[in-house]
């Protein structure tokens, strides 16, 4: 929802401006813009992160937060000089986005430092973060932004069920950035990493799986939250068919997408119903759409993958404990970039496809048994038990700290091994 660790293609977006002194954007101009900003290639070199985080009261997480409390508490995390970006989400769920790093390590340091500063501000106020995919006791909650673009979001993902609102409310998600990749073909092909993207995601979204309740009941699921997005809307939170050039089908699906709000000078903005981007490009109407239009109908779309000039991975669940989001950033970055890992992790992902079938993801059997069974899940297990031994031969590599080793390490034994996640460990203590 919120800016990514890696600044996008594209002019500023705004909230609000003269639309009347924009060019008017053609069919073509608009496909064309989209095969050159989505997917930029070149040789991997960054890495890049954003964390979600729901804000607890540190006494007793069970308790919702008072609005004026938490209000008090932004105030007071916007004065700190942090490296990251900073944005709160609808419900005020607290996010850093770190500012693209050369390395693996200088990404972790950088988000360490910021988190560590962050805590020690909150806690004065007697807050604290806490990691959940969704948050396990508190049903939606009522919205803290009050802005036109979550305004219209809302209303929205209405038309389409409760998803939407808990999604905006109540989730949070560790979301790894990384470069598209090279032109050529090859394991850091941009073509193999978006294949890869597609089907090394339903194993992270098993492995790290850390949401399975929701308003203090179990829902059937080890991440609720992928399953609301699963549920947002029939095409929003869809990936492209999997088959097809990858700037050739995501340029297509953008086009085809709904248009989640037409902004204007003032609020509110027009929310329209079956009106894909295609169709306001030849029609005009409601106004003429531009540029600036085109890359904020981008931020609208939430697929598992979205490319965004380099590859936004958004699959995977908000993690428990103070440093557990460091995990899923160690591991996916090394199977990424690191050669012989993603030569490795691709054979042994590749079979998932059968699985997957027909269907865009996340709505097909490999990501709902992701969601639901997680490493239980056979199929599921077998690769992560192929991914992580990968990932921890490929992180010295990288470059990764002897600590990061011995996290990913012991995250492989107490959860990949055995077949479980952390869902796992949460649904006990609500047992």
């Amino acid at each position: 929802m919120s800016s990514n660790g890696i600044p996008s293609s594209g002019p500023p977006l705004t909230e609000g401006r003269r639309l009347t002194e924009s060019r008017r954007l053609t069919e073509d101009e608009a496909e064309d813009l989209l095969r050159c900003i989505c997917f930029k290639t070149g040789p991997p070199r960054t890495v890049g992160v954003e964390v979600e985080w729901l804000v607890h009261e540190l006494r007793d997480p069970r308790l919702p937060v008072p609005p004026h409390r938490l209000a008090s508490a932004v105030d007071t995390v916007r004065a700190l000089p942090l490296a990251s970006a900073l944005t709160f989400e609808p419900g005020g769920q607290l996010e850093l986005s770190s500012p693209p790093a050369a390395s693996l390590m200088q990404c972790l340091d950088t988000v360490t430092a910021d988190l560590h500063a962050v805590r020690e501000a909150l806690g004065r106020s007697g807050l604290t973060l806490s990691g959940y995919g969704v948050d396990p006791w508190q049903a939606p909650r009522r919205r803290v932004l009050h802005e036109p673009r979550y305004d219209a979001m809302e209303a929205f993902f209405d038309r389409t069920g409760p998803a939407g609102r808990a999604m905006m409310r109540e989730s949070a998600s560790v979301q790894v950035c990384l470069d598209a990749g090279h032109e050529e073909p090859g394991p850091l092909g941009y073509h193999r990493r978006w294949q890869l993207a597609h089907l090394l995601g339903a194993v992270l979204v098993a492995a790290f799986a850390n949401s399975p309740l929701h308003g203090g009941r179990r829902t059937g699921w080890r991440s609720t939250r992928q399953a609301l997005w699963t549920d947002l809307d029939p095409a929003r939170a869809l990936a492209p068919p999997a088959d097809g050039e990858p700037r050739a089908v995501w340029a297509a699906h953008v086009l085809d997408a709904p248009v989640m709000c037409v902004r204007g000078d003032e609020a509110p903005w027009e929310v329209p119903e079956g009106l894909t981007f295609r169709e306001w490009l030849r029609t005009g109407r409601p106004r003429p759409a531009d540029e600036d239009d085109l890359h904020y109908h981008l931020t609208t779309l939430f697929p598992p993958v979205r490319p965004r000039g380099h590859l936004e991975l958004r699959m995977i669940d908000a993690q428990p404990g103070a440093d557990g989001w460091i995990v899923p950033v160690a591991v996916t970055t090394a199977l990424f970039e690191d050669p012989e890992a993603a030569e490795t992790v691709y054979r042994a992902v590749k079979p998932l496809a059968e699985q997957a079938g027909s269907q865009a993801a996340p709505r097909n059997p490999l990501w709902r048994n992701a969601a639901r069974d997680a490493l239980s899940d056979p199929d599921l297990h077998a690769a992560a038990l192929v991914a992580f031994p990968a990932a921890l031969e490929a992180l010295p590599r990288i470059g990764a700290s002897d600590a990061v080793l011995r996290a990913v390490a012991a995250f492989h034994e107490r959860h990949v091994i055995p077949g479980g996640c952390p869902a796992d460990e949460l649904q006990e203590v609500a047992s």
